[in-house]
């Protein structure tokens, strides 16, 4: 009768472990969601005029930054050839060729002819068709296609088809590493469940949260730290972190004007293109 008695004692000692762990997680992604949209603003993502120019950004964006991916969109788009159905008939070294600004470009040119030709093969070209999936289903079908990964995969669903999935990616990791909200032998789909499992499920909410992310990871959550002026100085920090800091940080206030105007440059640009979405599509943000 003790022995059973002391089970049930330690079955609620882990239950409610459980629960205060996850409203801390709660209480300290909200507190960096706060801090970091006070800090930055809203971000407008994804850059893009419409969801199919999102999933063609997704693919390109893979190993490479935004501004390369721009170039081969651009090119594609001056191709006239920036619609499923051209994307279809292109040959593959033609394709190459437009998309080279992104780096990878004969990898990347079969990524896409790979996605285009399963989206004709399984959906008749049609994004919308595709998009009517539900949210776990749409995963699974993206995962399916050869050289979709998961980042890859997450980023159509959030910002193309509009459905909540958390989208992981470097900065993420390391952002909550830093700030104790998870260790280093976190998978993807582990710290994925992390802001799944402790955030409303919201479209807007998990769009913004990642573009915020992006930036703080950018600025200043960098494989060197700089931590001075960044906005979440002040959130918790695993102890290692906290006395990392007086070694890595040294952001002086020359280095601090500097981040400022690549940010303000960053927010011009992002904020330009989705003017551009917003105006085209009819849609407010």
């Amino acid at each position: 009768m003790l022995s059973q008695v002391d089970d049930i004692s330690f079955c609620f000692c882990v239950m409610r472990f459980v629960r205060i762990t996850r409203m801390n997680k709660a209480k300290v992604l909200t507190d960096i969601y706060d801090r970091l949209f006070k800090s930055f603003g809203k971000q407008y993502w994804w850059p893009g005029e419409t969801g199919f120019e999102v999933v063609i950004g997704a693919i390109l964006t893979q190993n490479t930054n935004w501004a390369n991916v721009e170039k081969a969109i651009r090119n594609l788009k001056t191709a006239k050839i920036f619609t499923p159905k051209k994307l279809y008939e292109i040959n593959l070294e033609k394709l190459a060729e437009l998309i080279k600004p992104s780096g990878y470009f004969n990898v990347k040119a079969k990524r896409l002819k790979h996605f285009i030709e399963w989206l004709f093969l399984n959906y008749n070209g049609s994004l919308s068709k595709l998009f009517k999936l539900d949210c776990a289903g749409l995963r699974e079908q993206l995962l399916s296609v050869n050289g979709i990964g998961r980042e890859t995969a997450d980023s159509i669903i959030l910002y193309a088809a509009e459905k909540p999935t958390f989208v992981v990616d470097a900065y993420t990791k390391r952002v909550l590493v830093r700030h104790g909200l998870i260790t280093e032998n976190y998978a993807y789909d582990a710290i994925k469940a992390v802001f799944e499992d402790n955030l409303p499920k919201e479209v807007s909410l998990y769009n913004e949260y990642h573009a915020l992310i992006v930036m703080v990871g950018k600025y200043y959550c960098k494989p060197r730290m700089q931590c001075e002026e960044c906005p979440l100085k002040d959130v918790y920090r695993t102890r290692s972190r906290q006395n990392d800091v007086g070694l890595t940080n040294g952001s002086s206030g020359r280095e601090g004007a500097a981040v400022s105007a690549r940010m303000q440059s960053d927010r011009q640009m992002t904020g330009e293109t989705a003017w551009a979405r917003k105006n085209k599509s009819g849609k407010s943000e």
